[in-house]
């Protein structure tokens, strides 16, 4: 088993979020893969058994930059079935679009056939940062890194 965490940041808060889950999955003996976008090809995607995309909020949705990585997982649609997926966001204001931005991530994904859990607790859909990696947002990237390795490892045994 193996998880890419692939991010695209500009102000930095996506990237420590990015860190923090990547740690943490790091930390439950599980081989990582931190990536920002430009430094893989769509088709590495491919390679991966858990893929955790995370993108900053522009106008409630996902970076551009993150929109193009789905985009161009069209040539291979179809190959990502049965791969377990996960997202999180970062604005800079509370009710900033974070849940409509993961929720967007995770819509290409179930698309793609990927296997999506939710979470009763803290962030429903996935981990959001306002602004900057608080306590809060810290705690819900570690308590997400947790839970996605669980399903991988009932996924993948």
């Amino acid at each position: 088993m193996k998880v890419l965490v692939i991010y695209y940041s500009r102000g930095g808060t996506t990237k420590k979020m990015a860190e923090v889950i990547s740690q943490a999955i790091s930390e439950e003996g599980v081989p990582v893969k931190l990536a920002s976008l430009g430094e893989l090809s769509p088709k590495e995607l491919l390679d991966y058994d858990g893929i955790i995309v995370g993108s900053p909020t522009y106008y409630g949705s996902m970076s551009f930059e993150v929109k193009k990585l789905f985009d161009e997982t069209v040539e291979f649609h179809g190959r990502l079935d049965g791969k377990v997926g996960g997202a999180f966001s970062s604005s800079a204001n509370i009710g900033g679009g974070n849940e409509t931005t993961v929720l967007a991530i995770l819509e290409a994904m179930l698309i793609h056939g990927m296997i999506i859990q939710g979470d009763s607790k803290g962030d429903h859909y996935g981990p959001v940062g306002i602004g900057d990696v608080d306590s809060r947002c810290r705690s819900n990237c570690l308590r997400f890194a947790k839970r996605f390795v669980r399903l991988l490892r009932k996924v993948r045994g």
